[in-house]
């Protein structure tokens, strides 16, 4: 059974740092482009940071960059988000999620996506 959990999520202050994790089990996702995407109440799921199964190519969605970096070990079959200078807006559930390394690159498009973790919420307070 494939399953991702998301964890580091949190309460943090504006301007504070927070890192999450999310470890794949099931399957090796080496092959995979690896994403993160977020919710909030009453909103689609946007694209944040995707990484490509190799050569470390990296998308970032401009609201987040400059600020959060996007990084695997694929020893681990673990995908990471650092995320430093948070901003209110920033709060939101969290998710990974894994895409065929079939699928175009870059995949900023949730449909591109086929396995998801339940997700990490992260409240970033002003």
């Amino acid at each position: 059974q494939v399953q991702l959990v998301e964890s580091g999520g949190g309460l943090v202050q504006a301007g504070g740092s927070l890192r999450l994790s999310c470890a794949a089990s099931g399957r090796t996702f080496s092959r995979d482009h690896m994403g993160w995407f977020r919710q909030t109440p009453g909103k689609e799921r946007e694209f944040v940071a995707a990484i490509a199964w190799i050569g470390g190519s990296t998308r970032y969605a401009d609201s987040v960059k400059g600020r959060f970096t996007i990084s695997r070990d694929d020893a681990k079959n673990t995908v990471y988000l650092q995320m430093n200078s948070l901003k209110p807006e920033d709060t939101a559930v969290y998710y990974c999620a894994t895409a065929s390394r079939s699928r175009s690159w870059p995949t900023t498009d949730q449909y591109q996506y086929n396995y998801w973790g339940q997700g990490t919420q992260v409240t970033v307070s002003s």
